[in-house]
């Protein structure tokens, strides 16, 4: 009898032992379900938006950056040019490439996120932090759009966890090594990256469990290899005069602007961060981030290193917006460790009490967010609305791949094809797009009239090789007014016509209008008219006295 017991009691802590591992399982099982029917949705849905809209402007200026990879570009690190360069190559340069990449990079995320979350709290927490995440606009935007978030997030998200795996076992030289290299990566594809190491050694030094990093060497390894992968990048502006660095302070230029303005500039930061976040979501995470916040020094090293990696710099953004309009991606990596607390909190894996009815509003409320924006792309096309400045969110997609297409039977025509290189003037995006969606993608050039360098279009040669070549140049925007061709431009070619009008009708009232101008013989590349004036102070009197008026 008391064997049988032993053996059922032997029987019973068997079935115990095995209930656990079952649950690690089923959960881990649920979320590769999430997975794959994240990248099914995603890539069934990418069919269509390829076929009904066409890259956005970032998106084809960082394609044609991949077209000449550099250790550095106008307003960015190279990591964005360089994987363009990869997708344009693998793709054709078709529009499947950026498309692709996007998806790619932002199911790393999602897995990454997916790790660092079971390495914190386990499978259950990972998962539900996991779906958290799928549950927001702004995710899917990640994995639709190629721009430079994409990479960002995926090594934050992998800086996170290799951090923590690091510190969990501080003498392993290998651990920081790898969090070293991917730290640098991080800064070769955003400035944002750069606050990383700060934030790794303010957790350091606020836990009193993990201040012997601080002694660590392995952790200044790690800072010092990010550091040595941004020399190239230095180098590289400082040969270019700093541009990327004047770039980012012009983000931080104090602008005047009345009270009124300041108000609603500062309201609009919490409503576009509800609305790319889910409301239901970024409310909780509000909540989430302010009771824990005021209880940090309570809060165990885990909650401590997510509250480090959050709240400070989405502080800063906060009283940032009292000042200026902040994008809405700008705070994207440090919602990462919130979306995290979020999931511990709901299992009550922080206070001890879950939040069922917060995760079930949570989840539904971002789910159907998400959805909308899939439907809205799915409808709008049938339903009339395309081009609307309010309910089609998608019209900056829309019409440039038909107004490239009517370009490119302008450039057909010239008679000296070999001979002839192509001009778009206007914002940079409009010479970006013309660049990919020009049939052949011909190289483009942009003139800046104010002889400043306002885009990668200056910084690259323009083609003052080419005296005696022809120029087909597009003017954009310039149909309605029916606006000549600038005299600036026009004198520095032996003869000039205009050839035509392109008009591509988007849909309540939105269209892309440009005048396209056959210029024939350049003597010599425009100079931008600061320059000119100072070379010919006689035309300046012609100019003010509409002398020059006539064609």
């Amino acid at each position: 009898m008391q064997d049988r017991v032993s053996r059922l009691n032997m029987h019973g802590m068997l079935a115990a032992d095995r209930r656990p591992a079952d649950s690690e399982t089923a959960w881990k099982t649920r979320f590769f379900w999430l997975l794959l029917g994240v990248v099914v949705v995603r890539g069934l849905f990418l069919v269509f938006f390829v076929e009904s809209t066409d890259l956005a402007g970032d998106e084809a200026y960082y394609w044609d950056w991949g077209r000449r990879p550099d250790w550095g570009y106008y307003s960015k690190p190279p990591m964005i040019g360089w994987l363009n360069a990869l997708a344009g190559w693998l793709s054709g340069n078709s529009e499947w490439g950026p498309r692709i990449g996007a998806l790619l990079l932002g199911t790393l995320s999602l897995v990454v996120a997916w790790l660092f979350a079971r390495a914190l709290f386990g499978l259950r927490t990972a998962f539900w932090a996991a779906l958290l995440v799928v549950c927001t606009p702004a995710n899917g935007a990640l994995s639709l759009f190629f721009t430079i978030d994409a990479p960002l997030v995926l090594l934050w998200t992998l800086g996170l966890w290799l951090f923590w795996r690091a510190a969990e076992v501080p003498q392993s030289w290998g651990r920081w090594i790898l969090l070293g290299l991917v730290l640098g990566l991080g800064v070769l594809s955003k400035q944002m990256m750069l606050v990383f190491p700060v934030l790794m050694l303010l957790w350091a030094a606020l836990s009193p469990a993990d201040r012997g990093l601080l002694r660590r060497p392995g952790l200044w390894l790690a800072v010092l290899i990010e550091f040595v992968f941004l020399i190239p990048v230095l180098l590289w502006n400082a040969r270019h005069q700093w541009i990327t660095v004047q770039h980012t302070a012009h983000h931080f230029d104090d602008n005047s602007h009345s009270l009124g303005d300041y108000v609603v500039t500062f309201l609009q930061f919490p409503g576009l961060q509800a609305a790319v976040y889910s409301p239901v979501t970024w409310a909780l995470i509000v909540v989430v981030l302010w009771q824990l916040s005021r209880q940090w020094r309570a809060m165990s090293r885990t909650v401590l290193l997510l509250l480090v990696f959050s709240v400070p710099v989405l502080l800063v953004f906060t009283l940032l917006a009292l000042r200026q309009e902040i994008n809405p991606n700008w705070p994207a990596v440090f919602y990462i460790p919130a979306f995290l607390l979020a999931a511990a909190w709901f299992e009550g894996q922080i206070t001890g009490r879950a939040a069922p009815g917060w995760k079930k509003w949570s989840l539904w409320v971002g789910a159907v967010f998400s959805a909308a924006v899939y439907v809205l792309a799915l409808v709008i096309p049938s339903v009339g609305w395309t081009g609307h400045n309010t309910l089609d969110p998608f019209a900056f997609l829309r019409g440039w791949r038909e107004m490239g297409a009517d370009v490119g039977t302008y450039l057909a025509r010239v008679p000296r094809p070999d001979k002839t290189f192509v001009v778009v003037l206007g914002h940079r995006y409009n010479a970006a797009e013309m660049a990919f969606y020009v049939p052949g993608q011909p190289t483009t050039f942009r003139w800046e009239p104010d002889g400043k360098i306002m885009s990668q279009y200056e910084i690259w040669p323009a083609p003052t090789d080419r005296v005696g070549w022809d120029a087909l140049i597009v003017y954009p925007d310039s149909e309605k007014g029916k606006l000549d061709l600038s005299y600036f431009i026009r004198r520095f070619f032996a003869k000039y016509e205009k050839q035509g009008d392109v008009h591509i009708e988007i849909g309540n009232g939105r269209a892309h209008d440009a005048q396209i101008f056959f210029c024939q013989g350049m003597t010599e590349w425009p100079p931008s008219k600061p320059e000119q004036l100072a070379r010919d102070p006689e035309m300046k009197a012609r100019i003010e006295s509409k002398e020059t008026a006539k064609p």
